[in-house]
């Protein structure tokens, strides 16, 4: 199972046919996002950072299913780079949709992935959009997931049109979250 595949299973996504609303129309996404302090940035996933972030999670696999997925299904030590190329991908289609956003946590030179940052329409009622992270277990060891936490809800806070975000472990748990009402489902 591929990245894009679980957290298919996380999130709810419009159906075929209706047009996503999770961002204005007129809102300009962030196209990268270097820091205040300059020590990392954040860039839209896709093609050209898939060994980034094959490397980057491959080398993290039994601490991603622990902090991240609870689940062995992603990432596993099965997966190819072929299967991670279709994974981001995915992950840029959905970004240029305009439907989730998801952004590689990157070294300042660029070169090196030390994580990922999703922000996804929410489908629980009393949220606009949910954002989950994940960071490698070398950074994790380091206290960088502390550091992407706190800079990651400065940005969404002034650079996103949400009015209330679920920061999905870090302020509401997984369980907690997932017992909360869903939202009604669009009309056909």
């Amino acid at each position: 199972m591929t990245r894009r595949s679980y957290l298919a299973l996380c999130v709810t996504f419009p159906l075929a046919g209706q047009t996503p609303s999770f961002v204005p129309a007129n809102f300009f996404v962030p196209q990268n996002y270097v820091v205040p302090s300059g020590q990392y940035q954040l860039v839209p996933l896709g093609p050209a950072y898939a060994k980034h972030d094959f490397d980057a999670y491959m080398s993290s696999i039994e601490h991603l299913q622990k902090t991240f997925t609870f689940s062995t299904r992603w990432p596993h030590a099965g997966l190819t780079m072929e299967e991670a190329v279709k994974d981001v991908e995915g992950e840029i289609a959905g970004f240029n949709a305009r439907r989730k956003f998801t952004y590689a946590v990157l070294n300042p030179a660029g070169t090196e992935e030390w994580g990922c940052v999703y922000i996804s329409p929410s489908p629980k009622q009393g949220y606009d959009a949910q954002v989950r992270m994940w960071v490698t277990k070398k950074k994790f060891d380091a206290g960088f997931e502390d550091t992407l936490f706190a800079d990651a809800k400065a940005w969404i806070s002034s650079a996103w049109p949400f009015g209330k975000v679920a920061y999905i472990g870090r302020e509401i748990t997984r369980e907690a979250y997932r017992a909360l009402p869903d939202k009604p489902k669009a009309a056909k």
